[in-house]
């Protein structure tokens, strides 16, 4: 044996125990991903949870909706589109929807997308604000694809000439 495995002389401990900076890194990663993971799950269910009415229901709900965000179902009526420009810049399309012969007048923030048109359905996000449906996302659907999932949800609209 050598001197230095000999030597008993105590050594003054330093406070930290070998590992215990590698489990604090453990638990951050974990509870970073565990609020990751609810933030998904809590958006998803947000996302979920709203109601979809076609125009004919949200009109009839309307007081029940009051200024609660809903996504409202209709077929785009001719000759109703025009765009504007907001308060704050931004574009500002306004139009009615049409579901079951009644009319909803819609002001949708934004640039809608490339497939508007008069006579399309559309799906709008957003909530009342008076007697106008305010939009702030729209989503076109493919006419023939949209039918065939939903046949009872789109009448078949033959717009006036």
């Amino acid at each position: 044996m050598t001197a230095a495995q000999n030597d008993l002389t105590p050594v003054e401990p330093t406070g930290e125990r070998p590992g215990r900076q590698r489990n604090w890194a453990f638990l951050v990663f974990g509870v970073i991903l565990v609020g990751a993971f609810g933030f998904i799950i809590v958006r998803g269910l947000g996302d979920a949870a709203l109601f979809f009415y076609n125009a004919d229901e949200a009109v009839e709900r309307r007081e029940d909706l009051g200024e609660r965000r809903f996504r409202l179902q209709g077929r785009v009526v001719p000759d109703t589109v025009t765009d504007d420009i907001s308060d704050d810049g931004t574009l500002l399309t306004v139009f009615s929807v049409s579901h079951n012969e009644v009319e909803v007048e819609v002001a949708h923030r934004g640039d809608p997308p490339e497939l508007f048109k008069p006579g399309i359905p559309v799906v709008l996000e957003g909530s009342w604000e008076g007697e106008t449906f305010e939009s702030s996302r729209m989503l076109v659907k493919h006419e023939e694809v949209y039918q065939e999932d939903n046949p009872d949800r789109v009448e078949e609209y033959d717009p006036a000439p």
